[in-house]
């Protein structure tokens, strides 16, 4: 059953993004074919006053860490108290997941604030 919602669901958020893609790209090509573009702004390059994420993998790397970390705290948990953690009701398991993530989000943007005072 929730297969099927989630299936349905997956293809019309495919939809949707295809089809706002494809108008996007049309709008953008009759703006420019009027002579807008200095209006629209679509041919300027971004303004460097715009954040820039100079340490993608940095970013990514801290959050697979800190994921994995979460696993592991997860099967530690389990091990010591197999009752205190079972996969059927997988609130606990899952709450423990998302701290752990948004902990490696965290020092990311820690990381990133105290890089950008010091320049």
């Amino acid at each position: 059953m929730y297969s099927d919602v989630i299936t349905t669901a997956a293809v019309f958020f495919g939809f949707y993004h295809i089809i706002k893609l494809i108008s996007e790209h049309i709008l953008k090509g009759r703006i420019i074919k009027a002579g807008h573009i200095d209006k629209a702004g679509i041919l300027e390059p971004p303004k460097p006053s715009e954040e820039v994420n100079k340490y993608p993998s940095l970013k990514w790397g801290l959050v697979a860490l800190m994921t994995g970390l979460g696993f592991i705290v997860i099967e530690v948990m389990r091990q010591v108290n197999p009752q205190l953690i079972d996969f059927h009701n997988a609130a606990l398991p899952a709450g423990i997941l998302l701290v752990f993530i948004s902990l490696g989000f965290l020092i990311y943007f820690f990381m990133m604030n105290r890089k950008a005072v010091k320049y």
